[in-house]
């Protein structure tokens, strides 16, 4: 699984952390050791602006895009259900992007990566035999999304990513990624199952009608009669009740 960060994995709401005043210049003047000491005591991982007044530094601003709520716990999920590589890539600096990972629980982080980049990444899995699902809610996300094997999109995102997506998640919640990891996992099985009866039952059928241990008219009732019992069995939940 590749998750893009910012708006998937973070909120996407910036938050002023810090705002470290300044003596300094503009940004064509060398800032002075004092001011650089200043600048250092911002975390690595808040992104950094500089406020100019009257055409002088005056202040550095630490800003943080906070993680979501509950990503740790996706990401756990998601490895617990057999996903054990899960990526994440995003334009941000590497810093910044590294202490989001390490949040999250990620260890395998790309930073400052181009769209074009995250869509060769996938490709390159892809091409490596592995199946690949793309999350992410940007424009910049589109083409990564498009190539890989699923790709999700976050319903607040941009028009463009859910319009690409496979799937569009509601909402801004990852716990619904989980659940559609569970549901594909019961689903394949069931298919199989479905399939598998169906054949069995209706060779059976087939069969007793070839050697005239039923007639026609016995035959066509007991092929609609399973069609309607594995209908309705399949209509039963997935999941149950007690595990949403």
């Amino acid at each position: 699984v590749v998750f893009d960060k910012t708006g998937t994995l973070t909120r996407s709401v910036p938050t002023v952390e810090a705002v470290v005043p300044m003596s300094g210049r503009d940004e064509n003047v060398t800032i002075s050791e004092e001011d650089a000491a200043r600048i250092r005591t911002i975390p690595q991982e808040y992104s950094r602006l500089y406020m100019a007044i009257g055409g002088e530094l005056a202040a550095c601003i630490g800003i943080s895009d906070p993680i979501k709520e509950g990503s740790v716990q996706v990401i756990s999920e998601l490895k617990q259900a057999g996903i054990h590589n899960v990526v994440m890539m995003t334009g941000d600096g590497y810093a910044t992007a590294k202490a989001i990972a390490d949040k999250a629980g990620i260890t395998e982080v790309y930073a400052q990566v181009l769209p074009e980049d995250k869509a060769n990444y996938v490709e390159k899995q892809k091409a490596l035999g592995r199946k690949v699902i793309m999350v992410g809610d940007g424009i910049n996300d589109s083409p990564a999304l498009s190539a890989a094997d699923v790709g999700i999109a976050m319903k607040e995102g941009a028009d463009i990513a859910q319009e690409i997506a496979d799937v569009t998640v509601s909402g801004t919640d990852l716990e619904k990624i989980v659940t559609l990891k569970h549901i594909s996992d019961r689903l394949m099985p069931r298919m199989k199952n479905t399939a598998t009866v169906g054949i069995a039952f209706n060779g059976g059928i087939l069969l007793a009608g070839l050697i005239g241990l039923v007639t026609p008219g016995t035959a066509a009732f007991l092929h609609n009669a399973s069609t309607i019992l594995l209908a309705l069995r399949n209509m039963t939940p997935l999941i149950p009740e007690e595990e949403n």
